[in-house]
């Protein structure tokens, strides 16, 4: 929706609004268009109840399997274990039900940035109002610390400049004129003759027309957007989701499969309903959610330390498979700190070193030092830089009385002049220091007309005027030059070159600004722009807010790792370009499309092309969120990252949203899935590697898991096919479920990362939990660990002379001791512990031990004896138990070490 508004003549918004400039509406008339519009504030039209987001989390296929396990192993007898599956889908549903609902808060933090006065007059005076009461029609009176209330069409205007950062990501302050009737070519991100509601006045005054309110407003209109954002399921919750739809069907199979037989064999229904049924239980891996929770929550606590704080669990393994990251600009990959970086002075560029705010740097010409005794040009120019200022330098908030001392910096006011400052301080020019001993006695303030500004200073010699400006301005009055400490008239080619210089340094998408002076006479008029004239131009300082110093190498991992990087900045595009080209961004893809490109783009041939487009500058929220949408459309996994309230509806739409925590908005960071607490762009790629670690844990824990289950299963399903007597009763098979899909589990889940995780492309967002032959290994593996168990209690008969309970002793420690063996081989998904390190993970050493020691409790202790119908094993027992174990890991640990190299090196000279 166009704002119309701002297309308008003053004279044609006052009569279309019916209001006076002068007199304001009539408090009547105004409570009147109150109960047409309502009240100026932001709605959430998309309240959910607590009650039903903790319910939501119950449809889950798993949460509804682990359920019925919870009510059959209750029917079992075996209320531990119910309690305990009980106990994790609790847990789950109650780690929903907070991550749910704090996403929902997006829309009051908005709230917070709007205005909570206003200054408005009605029946011809000036008054203060609640801003909620705020209607269309209402003259509002603006000066430099308010925040806009409301969107507003401006009518006088004096020196107004408008920070408007939460809705651009721009922290550079924005000239108004009330006078300027804008085309309709241009954006509302150029309306020069509109506020807009939650941006703040940073110098000047004006007063305007309320044109919009509440959700009409540009705020109002990104809470929509934020609305309409959809919260979608990662890649692993529809993963997890496929797998506990398919154990549903293999379950209910495996139960009637296996009663059917041993009906059929003559054994009691109700026995083989309860051995049916533990098989059931036995195959359903309970563990598997709280293993996703844990590993997540482990993730979570990794990237804390490394300055990012997650607020939603499933974020880290979602950016373990993004394939793109699209980031804003100011702030993110850049410092959002104006920035002197080039100084044009005696006819030679010096470039100027040093990081932030901090005064502390070098003065570079041809890659090797000067100072300030070297050059009277640079230090001149640098005390114009600190004297036509009006900018503070504070060191931890407290104003810098000359003194350097370690400190955290910052500047206060306009950031071009707290960049002049900066660049002066680091020359060792300060104003306090130079103000001991010369005294200002009129200033000349900038305006949007003048572009420039001047001050005037009275020293032990004489007068002397400063000024600052837009270079043609300041050259066009600017009769001499100052170079190599003589002061001479400027000639023709003089000026060119000057001019030349300029438009080299603009090139480079700096903001460039030319410095001068002159004595004055002390009887001349203070408020005479004669004044201004025959100046002497001493030089041009060019800044820029720099980019972040990690960034080049940060987007070099990214393009490594298979994932592209895309701006997405509300900025000019030529500033993009060159930030673009400066951190490498266009190495990878260097087309640039604007705003105003993207409108007039068809959706299929945007789709076309949005894969080779790296840069979009001058872009509004709805542009971000459109192309968040299509690259979603196209397959991709995206992370967008921002800052600014005009960040927060595409930081939402996002598969996973990355909020700034020191400059970020708190309307961003509630619709973010993570925070970046240091706003470093390098740590998205540290959670990237993360995400990817825990994926592939999780995978880990689903091929140990399931191949246990399956090997679990097979004893019984085969035993009972070729007529032998059930293996394994359902109370050990319960325990085996427990005791192997407990601790050793869990301590799968905490795994380091391989040393090629960060070398892979990433995996498809269609890709099966399943992919890379894990089907087959946990399959094969599974019938291994059946037949062999089973091959130990055929054994265990034979050498029992048909003793049961000792066969049944022997299988199901074999069972154990084949998964615990088992546990080693998954540490690495390439199949050998040693790549990874066999005793690398102290939990899982811990976790093993653990459950030997539980296992040989239940087999040797006369209480437990009892309840699993076990018999104490002799030493021939237990070798031949740990022969069948540990035979296959061995045979696979010396597959890995000798055979596959030797393979791998046949195929490659084949090759």
């Amino acid at each position: 929706m166009q704002n119309k508004w701002a297309y308008m003549r003053i004279d044609e918004v006052m009569n279309s609004l019916k209001s006076d400039s002068d007199k304001g509406l009539t408090e009547e008339e105004a409570q009147k268009r109150l109960t047409r519009y309502g009240l100026n504030i932001l709605r959430n039209e998309k309240k959910i109840s607590p009650v039903k987001i903790f319910l939501h989390q119950f449809r889950d296929a798993m949460v509804l399997i682990l359920i019925g396990a919870t009510l059959i192993s209750g029917m079992l007898g075996e209320y531990a274990d119910a309690l305990t599956i009980l106990t994790i889908v609790v847990i789950n549903a109650v780690l929903g039900l907070v991550q749910e609902y704090r996403a929902e808060k997006s829309i009051e933090a908005l709230r917070r940035i709007v205005s909570q006065e206003a200054n408005v007059i009605r029946d011809g005076l000036e008054k203060t109002i609640p801003a909620g009461e705020l209607v269309p029609g209402d003259i509002v009176v603006l000066k430099a610390g308010d925040k806009v209330p409301a969107d507003i069409r401006l009518l006088k205007t004096r020196n107004l400049q408008v920070e408007e950062s939460a809705l651009t990501g721009e922290s550079v302050p924005v000239s108004k004129d009330a006078r300027i009737v804008c085309c309709r070519e241009v954006g509302s991100l150029d309306q020069k003759n509109f506020a807009f509601m939650g941006t703040l006045i940073t110098r000047g005054r004006g007063r305007g027309i309320v044109a919009n309110t509440g959700m009409r407003t540009e705020v109002g209109r990104i809470a929509g957007l934020i609305q309409e954002a959809g919260e979608m399921e990662t890649p692993l919750q529809k993963r997890l989701d496929g797998v506990g739809k398919r154990l549903v069907l293999f379950c209910l199979v495996i139960c009637a499969i296996v009663t059917l037989i041993g009906i059929a064999r003559g054994i009691p229904a109700y026995k083989m309903f309860l051995a049916g049924v533990s098989l059931a239980v036995a195959a359903i891996p309970e563990g598997l959610p709280a293993i996703v929770t844990v590993a997540l929550a482990i993730g979570v606590q990794k990237m804390l330390r490394r300055k990012a704080l997650v607020r939603k669990l499933p974020a880290v393994e979602t950016l373990g498979c993004t394939t793109v990251i699209c980031s804003d600009k100011t702030g993110t990959l850049t410092k959002n700190e104006m920035t002197v970086r080039n100084i044009w002075v005696d006819q030679s560029i010096i470039e100027i070193s040093g990081e932030g705010y901090s005064p502390r740097g070098d003065f570079l010409m041809g890659g090797e030092k000067t100072s300030l005794k070297k050059s009277h040009g640079l230090k001149t120019l640098l005390k114009i830089a600190a004297l036509c200022n009006n900018a503070r330098l504070v060191r931890d908030g407290v104003d810098i009385e000359g003194m350097f001392r370690k400190a955290n910096w910052s500047t206060k006011g306009d950031p071009t002049k707290g960049a002049l400052l900066v660049a002066a301080a680091k020359g060792g020019i300060w104003r306090e220091r130079i103000e001991e001993e010369e005294q200002r006695i009129e200033e000349i303030p900038f305006d949007s007309d003048r572009k420039r500004m001047s001050v005037i200073y009275r020293n032990r010699i004489g007068e002397f005027l400063y000024t600052k400006g837009a270079p043609d301005v300041v050259l066009e009055r600017c009769k001499y030059i100052l170079s190599n400490g003589s002061i001479s008239e400027i000639t023709k080619e003089k000026r060119e070159k000057i001019l030349n210089q300029n438009l080299e340094l603009a090139d480079r998408a700096m903001r460039v600004l030319a410095l001068a002076y002159r004595e004055v006479s002390s009887e001349s008029s203070r408020y005479d722009e004669d004044l201004e004239k025959d100046l002497v131009f001493v030089g041009l300082a060019a800044m820029i807010d720099p980019p972040r110093p990690e960034v080049t190498e940060a987007i070099k991992k990214c393009y490594k790792a298979g994932i592209r990087t895309v701006m997405i900045t509300g900025d000019h595009p030529s500033t993009a370009a060159a930030v673009a080209k400066e951190i490498g961004l266009t190495r990878y893809g260097s087309r640039v499309v604007t705003g105003k490109e993207l409108g007039k783009m068809s959706e299929k041939r945007f789709s076309q092309i949005v894969e080779e487009i790296s840069v979009y500058a001058r872009v509004s929220p709805k542009d971000k969120l459109r192309i968040i949408r299509t690259l979603k459309g196209k397959g991709h996994i995206v992370a967008m990252t921002g800052d600014g309230v005009n960040d927060a509806p595409a930081v939402k739409e996002a598969n996973i949203g990355i909020a700034m925590g020191i400059a970020g908005t708190d309307v961003t960071k509630e619709a973010s899935s993570m925070i970046l607490l240091d706003d470093n762009f390098s740590t998205i790629i540290s959670a990237t590697e993360e995400g990817r670690v825990i994926y592939d844990n999780i995978r880990k824990f689903i091929r140990y898991m399931l191949a246990c289950n399956i090997g679990e299963v097979m004893v019984v399903l085969l035993a009972m096919i070729i007529g032998l007597p059930l293996p394994l009763i359902p109370i050990q098979i319960l325990f085996v479920n427990l005791v192997t899909d407990g601790l050793p589990a869990m301590a799968l889940g905490l795994e380091k990362g391989e040393p090629d995780v960060m070398e892979r492309p990433p995996r498809r967002p269609d890709e099966s939990i399943f992919s890379g032959g894990l089907a087959r290994k946990i399959i094969s593996k599974g019938v291994f660990i059946g037949l062999g168990t089973l091959s130990v209690f055929i054994l265990g008969l034979i050498l029992g002379e048909g003793e049961l309970d000792t066969a049944r002793t022997m299988a199901f420690c074999t069972l154990v001791f084949f998964q615990l063996f088992y546990v080693f081989e998954c540490k690495s998904s390439r199949g050998a512990p040693l790549i990874t390190g066999l005793f690398s993970n102290p939990y899982l050493i811990v976790a093993v031990l653990s459950s030997i020691i539980a296992q040989l409790a239940v087999v040797y202790m006369p209480f437990f004896q009892t309840i699993f119908k076990t018999v104490p094993l002799n030493s021939f027992h237990w070798t031949v138990v740990l022969a069948v174990t540990g035979a296959a890991t061995i045979l696979n640990m010396l597959y890995q070490l000798t055979l596959r190299p030797i393979m791998r090196r046949i195929i490659s000279v084949r090759i």
